[in-house]
């Protein structure tokens, strides 16, 4: 007995151990569930500084990036920290083939150097409450789900309004846990954004997509950008009378560095998981859906690529959408082998027959009894449609003038239709979208993404096509060459000018006529496409999800006790964690990685691998000054154990004394399936060490005076 008492004890240790750093957190519910393990792992501050309405607190710092990452606040001056790749597309839009600051790096030297992209805002976060009995207080079970969203949107737009305060500030009202509680959230938008500082490319995406998902890495994936206000501290549009901001609240940072164990949280605003889904959800994934994603984007990848290595103002052009492809290409790829290998389909559908065990008891059956046979249907129906939609969403998003025709054309044909003094009016705004419409794009590589995008499809889809696709594959054997080259050709939309033209004499024929945009139409309602076929399937398989969710928190067959990830702001925590010993890393604890291994992957003139004769005269030198570690390295990156994802790009990495070590990047290609299902022992964090971060502004490249604006700790002499 004794013996057995030990081993439940033992176990239910490593569970606890387990399970602590599992889990993406509202702010508002830490004192109550998790403060006091943050404690015990060495947490230091208390829940009001952390999150409070009323006062200053860490959540002040912590802004989203433009939409899709998270950066933070690290000067009173409004300066702000986020990833090099989240920074890219406004560097490469700042960039031209003459001064090429994504090549060569870009420091600003006043407040007057620095530089402002056409569009980039950071959202501050204000507060959020729970609005769930509110919002469930108006819905039943006899209810469509049409309905149900109907009544739900309704009260949303009434909460959204009430908490605007007269549209001051952006309000959202989020679905958790599938629809079984509601949140709102209030932030404040900032437009005037302006580059500071980044790194030369060679730094800020050292590795490339050779070292990308992997460990060891050597990346000093960071920059920095300013945000701007009125002379009141209030959102402005840009302009030259701006000021810096003062900010409310801004994160010291922390030089002395980090060991095993030592306690580390993440903050930020991670974009989705699915630790949810359903088991036929992650097999649709897996045999359908990833595929055709995988697929798509290396076709895309490979006509790009050749085009942008043969003129450095089309590599310019084309760096962030490539970029984006590429990292999404091989995040699918890993999340097939690693769903695969962690069996994740078993492992749910084992929960979901004990959950059909318990749905048939008595007291469950009426309410759960149909929900595993409702999901399971409506996923068999659906498998080949996801296959398609993923084909399509890969050209869409590869493809300019999939979609570009589409949009544009919407709007010409309200204008077509409209009399004089309409046009008169809208004329300014259709003149704006279209001067913005056409920047940065080749038509020859445009032309040959989609010819080749177009033949994929028609190729490998098993759904039907939309009708133009599969006449014109039939015809020619699924060559779309000559096809796209004749439309490019005929169309309108393939230039601005075409599209001006067009304003000057609006004829509605010419428009419903036009090629492409007859093509980009039906590409798009093929991806929206909504059979009346699978509605009573999709309503049964919406409600039944729901139900599944409930059920399971319920019944206590999930140890889940967080909400999916879905751009809302989140806390993880957990601590520095090394992965087994690597031979590829010469650091002395596989928990970080060293200069001298960044000097080793060095390949002269390799797109990936290359490094500027300054960066290799600077490891000879070896002044790392302050911000070597203890054993007199320049440490590069390091690990924790933190449960991020996608969104969490360019979140400030913090330790128990709400001080900054280092700035989250990547996770591992080990834990590919995190999305899905969190591994509890190889789940890792890839962060840029703040210290090489400093000696990157400061020794490398003599930015020192931005490195004077930050609150700098350390207990070191």
């Amino acid at each position: 007995m004794k013996k057995l008492s030990l081993t439940i004890i033992a176990f239910i240790i490593s569970f606890s151990s387990a399970m602590a750093n599992e889990g993406m957190w509202f702010l508002m519910h830490i004192d109550r569930l998790n403060h006091r393990d943050m404690q015990k792992m060495g947490l230091q501050l208390t829940a009001e500084e952390i999150y409070s309405i009323n006062n200053h607190s860490l959540k002040d710092a912590i802004v989203q990036f433009n939409g899709g990452c998270t950066a933070s606040i690290v000067s009173d001056s409004g300066l702000v920290l986020t990833n090099h790749h989240c920074g890219y597309s406004a560097i490469a839009e700042l960039s031209t083939a003459e001064q090429n600051h994504l090549k060569n790096g870009f420091w600003a030297g006043s407040l007057a150097e620095e530089m402002k992209p056409e569009s980039l805002y950071v959202r501050f976060f204000v507060r959020m409450d729970d609005v769930s009995k509110r919002i469930l207080s108006l819905v039943n079970d006899n209810m469509s789900e049409k309905e149900r969203e109907a009544t739900i949107n309704r009260e949303i737009a009434k909460i959204e309004q009430e908490n605007n305060e007269g549209g001051k500030y952006t309000v959202s009202v989020r679905s958790f846990f599938q629809g079984n509680e509601y949140y709102y959230f209030v932030y404040e938008d900032y437009k005037d954004v302006r580059l500071v500082g980044t790194p030369p490319e060679s730094v800020g995406k050292y590795g490339g997509d050779t070292d990308n998902w992997e460990w060891p890495r050597h990346t000093g994936d960071f920059s920095l950008f300013r945000v701007y206000a009125d002379e009141d501290g209030n959102p402005a549009e840009y302009s030259t009378d701006n000021v810096p901001l003062k900010a409310k609240y801004h994160l010291p940072v922390n030089i002395d560095g980090v060991k095993e164990n030592d306690f580390a949280m993440i903050l930020g605003y991670p974009g989705r998981t699915n630790r949810w889904m359903p088991a036929q959800g992650v097999e649709q994934n897996v045999k359908y859906a990833y595929p055709a994603w995988v697929e798509g984007s290396k076709l895309s990848m490979d006509v790009m690529k050749k085009y942008m290595e043969e003129d450095e103002a089309i590599n310019l052009m084309y760096a962030s959408s490539y970029a984006s492809i590429a990292n999404y290409w091989k995040n699918r790829g890993g999340m097939i082998e690693a769903l695969t290998e962690h069996k994740t389909v078993e492992k749910k559908t084992k929960t979901e027959n004990k959950f059909a065990k318990w749905a048939k008891k008595k007291a469950n059956r009426d309410k759960y009894g149909k929900v595993i046979e409702n999901i399971n249907n409506y996923y068999s129906l659906t498998n080949e449609k996801a296959k398609q939609s993923n084909y399509l969403l890969g050209m869409l998003r590869s493809s300019k003038f999939a979609v570009l025709p589409y949009r544009l054309g919407s709007a010409l044909k309200h204008y077509a239709g409209a009399d004089e003094a309409e046009r008169k009016n809208l004329l300014p705004r259709l003149q704006s979208l279209i001067e913005g419409s056409y920047k940065g794009f080749h038509l020859p590589l445009e032309e040959e993404v989609l010819a080749k995008q177009l033949g994929l499809l028609a190729s490998k889809s098993n759904y039907s096509l939309p009708e133009i696709v599969s006449e014109i594959g039939e015809k020619y054997n699924n060559d779309f060459t000559a096809y796209t080259k004749a439309i490019f050709d005929l169309s309108m939309f393939t230039s601005k000018e075409g599209v001006e033209a067009f304003l000057e004499y609006p004829d509605m024929a010419i428009l419903e006529n036009d090629p492409l945009l007859k093509l980009s139409t039906q590409l798009l309602d093929k991806y929206r496409e909504q059979p009346e076929s699978l509605e009573q399937a999709e309503n049964d398989f919406q409600a039944s999800f729901r139900l599944l969710v409930q059920g399971l928190r319920e019944s206590g067959l999930s140890n889940i006790q967080y909400p999916d990830a879905n751009s809302t702001l989140r806390l993880s925590y957990g601590k520095v964690r090394a992965l087994p010993a690597d031979k590829r890393n010469d650091a002395k604890v596989n928990n970080y990685t060293t200069f001298k291994g960044m000097i080793k992957k060095y390949k002269p003139n390799d797109a990936e691998f290359d490094l500027e004769q300054k960066m290799l005269d600077a490891y000879e030198a070896k002044d790392y000054g302050r911000y070597a570690n203890e054993l007199g390295e320049l440490s590069i990156n390091f690990l924790t154990d933190n449960d991020i994802t996608g969104g969490n790009s360019g979140s400030p990495v913090i330790n128990g004394n709400g001080e900054v070590i280092g700035l989250a990047f990547d996770g591992n290609i080990e834990a590919m399936a995190g999305d899905v299902i969190f591994d509890s022992n190889l789940q890792r964090t890839i962060n840029v060490d703040i210290r090489y971060v400093l000696w990157l502004i400061d020794k490398y490249s003599n930015a020192k005076h931005i490195v004077d604006e930050l609150t700098i700790v350390s207990k070191r002499k």
